[in-house]
């Protein structure tokens, strides 16, 4: 060791065996302390940056109890009224350890409290390798996605099965670095596990020029998804365009043909008892045919509007090339194994992750494409029961589009097949990852679902006000802090983490990023030239989208 470190350890051991404060009063999730305001001065001039930031607010402090230490987080502060010297602040307990004899650092942490301290218990600043030792991952499988903040050099690792298994939350305002961060961890889950089936649904492609090379785009020129995949519900939405009682008269007429229609095929036939929502190959001319041939037995006073109205949407969708992906005859045959071995990567062929391109979708079927593409993940869990088990991350970027919140659901087949994944997802061995910019516009029960939310900066009082209440007590210090991160920083607290932290993330390669830059006004209205020519080719592929 030269001198100089010598030094820097003589240093940080001074300040951090010396107490700052002592403990005022103790409830059941946090207490009350008191911080010499001469004892912070001293400490802030420390070299160790988990030392420097002692007792401040969203740093974490240690309190001597026995022959352990209980570690807290520092949620707030105030000036005492009655001495000027002294700081009152909240603390929130996060955890113990025991004390190293020799160096009376912390060792062993674990979550949860079982010895709490008294009033005048002493408090000490946590240092670096304290928190190495409570960051250190406890050789569960684990992925490294940046650093700890305030430390330089202390790696952040989440725990991949605690995380995948409950569910977990990005959250983030537009422009804090939300789909970079979204890729890098994706891109961490992808190495960690090669032979993964990730799905993410991705409602503005951004993510294929992330996943290009170690992934399956697939968008609406090669999905080929075909349209009798979808269930009655489903089937109601694109073909339905009536509301109130005649949508319930038109939802009876769809029934009674779908199923005459799934009938017609060698394979219903060889199945015997089929229902309405069986994903059963059927042609969409027998549909047609079916509804015409029932519409030719009406009596004089029945109308035959309803009919009428099933028919022509149906026409519409055979003709418009926009909807060729899903509703060409060719996807007549029975390509669901191989529609689900592709979409689910299994095998994984050193892709582990399918993007599923939406953005390219009509708009008005978008949320119906997505709610198919869910509900297979759903039922193919479900009847793969007496398989060997293979979980399914499903990742839904813009989450709120698909499962907004009670003032703004519509009652629609995608908020209904994600809300069930949410709460029942994990008995079946399926993972739902949401990120979303507006948490407050997402289903309630879907966050409170989410066993680890990672939280990017939120402008938004109302969104900070929600993931408050979705988070659990001992993360509240951190929380308060949600608008003051900089960007490509987020809180992390949960099953993810062995204690709620604040992170930095790391940097990801320029090939390994999503297209989601924000353009330089200044730099494009700079460059000139080619104008023309750019427009005439706008206009010929927006004339010819049919591709």
């Amino acid at each position: 060791m030269n001198a100089g470190n010598a030094a820097d350890e003589a240093d940080i051991s001074t300040n951090a065996n010396d107490p700052i404060g002592i403990i005022l009063e103790v409830s059941g999730a946090g207490s009350q302390i008191a911080v010499d305001l001469q004892r912070l001065n001293e400490c802030m001039q420390d070299s160790d940056p988990s030392v420097a930031q002692a007792g401040q607010v969203g740093s974490q402090i240690k309190i001597k109890v026995g022959s352990n230490w209980l570690l807290a987080n520092v949620r707030n502060q105030k000036q005492d009224r009655r001495n000027a010297g002294t700081i009152i602040a909240d603390i929130d307990f996060l955890g113990e350890g025991q004390e190293e004899k020799l160096t009376g650092r912390v060792y062993g942490f674990r979550r949860g409290v079982t010895h709490y301290p008294v009033p005048g218990a002493m408090i000490y600043p946590c240092t670096t390798a304290d928190l190495k030792q409570i960051y250190a991952s406890d050789g569960r499988p684990n992925i490294q996605i940046g650093r700890v903040y305030p430390t330089k050099d202390i790696r952040a690792g989440l725990y991949i099965d605690a995380m995948l298994g409950k569910h977990f939350a990005l959250l983030g305002s537009t422009g804090t670095g939300k789909s970079t961060s979204a890729a890098l961890i994706l891109h961490k889950i992808c190495e960690a596990a090669p032979d993964g089936h990730i799905v993410m649904i991705d409602p503005h492609g951004e993510y294929s020029a992330a996943f290009r090379q170690n992934g399956l785009i697939l968008d609406a020129s090669n999905l080929q998804m075909p349209y009798w995949l979808m269930n009655f519900e489903e089937h109601c939405e694109i073909l339905l365009t009536s509301n109130g009682n005649e949508r319930q008269t038109d939802a009876d007429i769809l029934a009674r043909c779908l199923l005459a229609a799934r009938s017609k095929s060698r394979l219903a036939a060889s199945l015997g008892k089929i229902t309405v929502d069986s994903p059963i190959p059927y042609l969409l001319s027998d549909l047609s045919n079916e509804i015409q041939t029932q519409m030719g037995k009406l009596d004089k006073a029945t109308s035959s509007a309803p009919f009428m109205r099933i028919k022509t949407k149906l026409e519409e969708l055979k003709a418009d090339p926009r909807y060729q992906f899903m509703f060409s005859g060719m996807l007549v045959s029975d390509t669901m194994a191989d529609f689900i071995a592709k979409v689910f990567r299994m095998p994984s062929d050193g892709k582990p992750i399918s993007i599923i391109d939406v953005s390219g979708v009509p708009s008005d079927i978008t949320a119906t494409v997505v709610a198919v593409l869910s509900r297979l993940v759903f039922d193919f869990a479900i009847w793969g029961r007496e398989e060997k088990p293979r979980p399914i991350l499903l990742v839904c970027e813009e989450a709120h589009r698909y499962v907004p919140s009670e003032a703004k659901a519509d009652g629609s087949a995608v908020g209904t097949i994600l809300s069930r994944i949410a709460k029942e997802g994990r008995k079946y061995g399926i993972s739902l990852g949401l990120i979303t910019q507006r948490p407050s516009d997402l289903a309630e029960g879907v966050l409170s679902q989410c066993g680890t939310i990672i939280s990017m900066r939120l402008n938004n009082d109302r969104d900070q006000a929600f993931v408050k209440a979705a988070m659990p007590e001992g993360a509240r210090g951190f929380l308060d802090s949600i608008p003051a991160l900089r960007n490509r920083e987020c809180i992390i607290c949960g099953e993810g983490v062995a204690i709620p932290i604040r992170v930095s993330f790391d940097n990801l390669d320029e090939a390994k990023r999503p297209a989601s830059e924000d353009p330089s006004f200044v730099d494009l209205w700079n460059a000139s030239g080619g104008e023309e020519e750019a427009v005439h080719r706008t206009v010929q592929r927006w004339r010819a989208q049919a591709g």
